[in-house]
């Protein structure tokens, strides 16, 4: 599953692609949004929850969708031909004048309120890629089970939002703590945060990720086995 930085690129590229455009066509192909229409209103904007992503329409309306293992957003000129993969894999079709995003394998896509976006994101903890992130309260959460496995407990949404697999063990590699400490041992639970933190956000801006200041070769975690990395398309 993406790491919050890779689910905040995305966003950040829908964002810059889609808002402030009227959408020219709008194809659902789930069953649940099978009849759905939205052409003729305006994004507003796109945002990253952690691991989820809410792209605002007018109308009040957001569209709520979440990559997990396969799902993936691909931006395409009008006209040009898709290449996230073969047509029966699109769920999601938002086209304006200059781009057509596609959703290729979503598992989560579902349109809420505006207003009512808590609904979906309102169970995660602070959010560790917004500016406005609260140490306090993502530390407070973590330790509030201290018989929580750490490793456990730092994948945990509802204690913090954005860290994954890779940057949860990284951060207890350079923290010297096993996955298997208790919460309440582990002499130093904010200096864990602040590790993945400061790792999230430094690699949010790159098609790769990197956690040695090298990102040389480390583009293989998101293109490995030949295929195509889910964060540059290469």
């Amino acid at each position: 599953m993406p790491e919050g930085d890779t689910v905040w690129l995305v966003a950040k590229r829908l964002d810059d692609a889609l808002s402030g455009d009227v959408l020219t066509r709008s194809d659902f192909r789930v069953p649940q949004l099978a009849t759905t229409d939205l052409v003729g209103r305006r994004v507003l904007e796109t945002r990253p929850r952690g691991k989820h992503i809410l792209t605002r329409v007018e109308g009040g309306l957001t569209l709520h969708t979440h990559l997990r293992m396969d799902g993936m957003w691909h931006l395409h000129r009008p006209g040009a031909r898709w290449t996230g993969g073969p047509d029966w894999q699109v769920r999601v079709v938002l086209s304006t004048s200059e781009w057509d995003a596609i959703g290729y394998r979503m598992p989560v896509l579902e349109l809420v309120e505006t207003e009512r976006e808590s609904d979906v994101v309102g169970h995660l903890g602070p959010d560790l890629l917004d500016p406005s992130f609260d140490r306090d309260e993502a530390v407070r959460r973590l330790l509030a089970d201290p018989a929580h496995e750490i490793g456990q407990a730092l994948l945990d949404q509802s204690n913090l939002a954005g860290i994954g697999n890779m940057y949860k063990a990284e951060a207890l590699f350079v923290g010297k703590v096993s996955p298997w400490t208790p919460v309440g041992e582990v002499a130093e639970v904010g200096a864990l945060v602040d590790v993945a933190r400061r790792w999230l956000d430094r690699n949010k801006v790159h098609a790769s990720q990197s956690t040695t200041g090298d990102p040389r070769n480390e583009h293989w975690v998101y293109g490995r086995a030949g295929k195509p990395c889910l964060r540059c398309g290469t």
